[in-house]
């Protein structure tokens, strides 16, 4: 397939990625960082989650920040719900687009939702009927899609299944979850061999952590395939409170030179997406350290 001539990228900073800070980072804050994000030009941003707060302490704070928001006609500003009541406390906050996550291994599953592969799939299909009800789009994220902590190896068919079932629930937006940053290009090519035997392409992204610096390896494939939605995280910002070692999202800023460098469009205002990283590290009090913030880091020297 040809690589795609455009791609959407999903920044995710402002929830996957702040959600593993462990200093507090005040509402106002939160805003002014995705307002900074809105400002680069990214079409899709991963605001917040309406979790438990005593899952995620950082993000306790969602229904403060999401109607704070500077909201920018034609950008998705999607909130991340586990269940009814978050999709209710969601609403309530005014949103216009949520997420819903599974994984393709039943350890982590337990360990991140205290539930079953099935029973989240079941809590899963309760919140699309009632967020379609409402006509509310939908995302869903198949986390430990290229591998577990708790169990290793994942068989490509377990990640097939789960993403064929949620677009059997009606989702055409379904990201595939590298949870602890163990793919690496063959793994990304068993995985998509088989889950696109069952799910159409238009409806696939990939979502890929930098644990072994393998991530933008990792999206060359996907891009290969066709796949034209990839997330990323300002900063490289994140890792995954449930997924032992993982570091950081791959970088916005680090995906961008690359699509850029090969002439692939995303819309998006590399330099004001730098500024938001240097910004992030003022309210953080330390640096980031993904590869061209580096680069960038040092021209303004």
């Amino acid at each position: 397939m040809a690589i795609p001539k455009r791609v959407r990228v999903v920044e995710v900073g402002p929830r996957d990625g702040l959600q593993n800070e462990p200093t507090l980072v005040p509402a106002a804050d939160k805003v002014a960082f995705i307002d900074r994000l809105t400002a680069a030009g990214l079409p899709f941003i991963e605001a917040t989650s309406f979790v438990s707060p005593r899952w995620v302490p950082q993000l306790a704070d969602a229904a403060l920040v999401y109607p704070a928001i500077q909201k920018k006609p034609g950008v998705i500003y999607s909130v991340l719900v586990p269940n009814l009541v978050g999709l209710q406390r969601a609403l309530d906050a005014g949103a216009q687009h949520i997420a819903v996550f599974t994984a393709a291994s039943e350890t982590f599953n337990q360990h991140n939702i205290n539930a079953s592969v099935d029973e989240s799939l079941v809590r899963i299909g309760a919140v699309v009927a009632a967020a379609r009800e409402r006509g509310i789009p939908v995302r869903g994220y198949v986390s430990t899609s290229f591998g577990c902590p708790y169990e290793g190896a994942v068989k490509a068919s377990a990640v097939a299944d789960v993403a064929a079932r949620l677009f059997e629930l009606g989702l055409t937006d379904i990201a595939l979850g590298d949870t602890h940053g163990g793919a690496n290009p063959t793994l990304v090519t068993e995985v998509l061999d088989a889950v696109l035997k069952r799910v159409p392409l238009e409806t696939l992204g990939v979502h890929f952590h930098d644990t072994h610096g393998r991530a933008l390896a990792n999206v060359y494939v996907a891009l290969t395939y066709g796949i034209a939605t990839v997330d990323a995280s300002a900063g490289g910002l994140g890792g995954c409170p449930y997924a032992p070692g993982a570091s950081g999202n791959l970088a916005t800023e680090d995906l961008l030179v690359m699509l850029h460098e090969m002439g692939i469009e995303t819309g998006v205002d590399l330099s004001h997406v730098l500024e938001a990283c240097f910004w992030m590290e003022t309210v953080l009090g330390r640096r980031l350290t993904s590869r061209h913030l580096q680069v960038a880091r040092a021209q303004r020297l």
